[in-house]
């Protein structure tokens, strides 16, 4: 039953409050996931966009088994860091399960950048995040959770993700649904400028280092330009490495955005780990929905 909580206090600053919430949701999840299959699609207007230049066949022989392995290890332990600009850098560590509808435990903190101060101030600087097959829960700090009537969690359905202005509502609930780590293997075999580069230790595992560059612009898979250029991405450099399993050991993505630069790096570790997710009280919890006072902007 879906939870929609009970008149706002007064005092409260709900728009204020709706935002920021917002801004935890997209950064915890920000890279993981990605939904498209690679293959050329018809444009708007009913035509086909030309294919971006391909890897040599070893290449993307390679990269396809290194996709595979990861989607079908189902699970994963991630840590990682991200910085957008001067907006925001996060630290996180978890787990995800994409095996059947994607499930997880995060717990994000705050590192730095100008939105931290605000959610400093709301005492709201570590987050532990839990997605669920339908929706997506961020626990607040007692100053935020005083602003909803004393609950400390954000439900976050993912309808109502959509139906927010614009496509970046839309984006996040696709990246919500998927997560298994794939997008930087089929951003590699899309720019058409993937290379191995050779051997590396990472973490104490032995490694393949891939390495390409992306013009968003340019890809001819009008799917996945699409999807980045919701997410405001406008040329990106990907790295990966893989382990002898063909298994994502780390990426680093530095991606050019309309709002400024984007780094995360992010590491993975036993895959096929078991993830067990709890739903949150509904006394607990308010909608994200509810505190955009209904009107789902």
């Amino acid at each position: 039953m879906r939870h929609r909580g009970t008149a706002r206090p007064r005092g409260a600053a709900p728009t204020t409050t709706a935002l920021l919430a917002a801004v935890a949701a997209l950064t915890a999840l920000t890279g993981c996931g990605g939904s498209d299959d690679g293959a050329a699609r018809p444009d708007a207007t009913g035509g086909t966009v030309s294919a971006a230049p391909r890897p040599d066949p070893r290449t993307a022989d390679a990269l396809r088994a290194v996709e595979r392995a990861v989607a079908g290890a189902g699970s994963a332990r991630i840590s990682s860091t991200t910085a957008m600009g001067d907006l925001l850098s996060t630290r996180t560590e978890g787990a995800l399960d994409w095996a059947g509808d994607s499930t997880g435990t995060l717990r994000i903190t705050y590192t730095g950048g100008s939105l931290t101060e605000p959610l400093r101030k709301l005492g709201t600087t570590t987050m532990e995040a839990r997605l669920l097959p339908d929706a997506y829960y961020a626990r607040v700090g007692e100053d935020f959770a005083r602003r909803m009537g004393g609950r400390h969690w954000i439900r976050y359905d993912f309808d109502d993700l959509a139906e927010l202005p614009g496509d970046s509502g839309a984006y996040l609930r696709d990246q919500l649904r998927d997560t298994a780590p794939v997008l930087p293997v089929r951003l590699l075999l899309a720019s058409g400028t993937v290379r191995e580069t050779g051997r590396e230790t990472v973490g104490g595992r032995a490694t393949r280092h891939y390495t390409g560059t992306v013009d968003v612009s340019a890809l001819g898979d009008v799917a996945l330009r699409r999807q980045l250029t919701d997410a405001g991405v406008t040329a990106e450099q990907v790295d990966i490495w893989v382990d002898e399993k063909n298994l994502l050991v780390k990426k680093v993505e530095k991606a050019e955005m309309t709002s400024g630069p984007m780094t995360q790096t992010a590491y993975y570790d036993t895959y096929g780990v078991r993830v067990a997710v709890q739903r949150p009280p509904d006394g607990d919890t308010e909608d994200f929905e509810a505190l955009m006072g209904g009107q789902g902007s």
